[in-house]
């Protein structure tokens, strides 16, 4: 199972490029396909990075809404309307459209933060901010994991 595991800084330069970090990039390959998508989170001030199939998996469920619908209509315009697809290039960088770079605040410095099956692209300060966050719901509200063994329970 391909997961995408931890924090890396790197630099947004003036024509709007990355260079995704050579960990990601294997992960990547290891799919049989560099092939990405670019969205804005819905959440959060970053971009959310998802391996095409993934992210086709993931809004496969939009078929199984009624069409025509409100809700339908709603995800379809988040889920397809404001995503790019692209890959890296040779060198392992990306360009970040103008709108992603100004939803994320994207300046100079960025962070590359995993997600298992994704990864984000953030603000370092924003980042750091959000994994505190984080953390501290996790504490509050005593959540774990689900065991994969019978009788078990993880933690978090």
């Amino acid at each position: 199972m391909t997961q995408f595991l931890g924090t890396f800084t790197g630099k947004l330069d003036r024509k709007g490029r990355v260079s995704v970090p050579s960990q990601f990039r294997a992960k990547l390959e290891g799919l049989g396909s560099l092939d990405i998508v670019l969205r804005p989170s819905h959440r959060d001030p970053s971009v959310e990075v998802w391996p095409a199939p993934f992210y086709l998996e993931m809004t496969s469920g939009l078929e199984r809404m009624d069409q025509f619908s409100d809700p339908l209509e709603d995800l379809s315009f988040g889920m397809y309307s404001s995503v790019f697809e692209t890959r890296p290039d040779g060198d392992g960088r990306l360009v970040l459209p103008d709108d992603l770079i100004a939803h994320a605040s994207l300046v100079e410095a960025v962070s590359f933060a995993g997600l298992g099956r994704s990864f984000q692209i953030w603000e370092p300060a924003a980042l750091a901010r959000r994994k505190t966050e984080a953390q501290q719901r996790i504490r509050e509200r005593g959540l774990t994991i689900p065991s994969t063994v019978p009788g078990q329970v993880g933690r978090a």
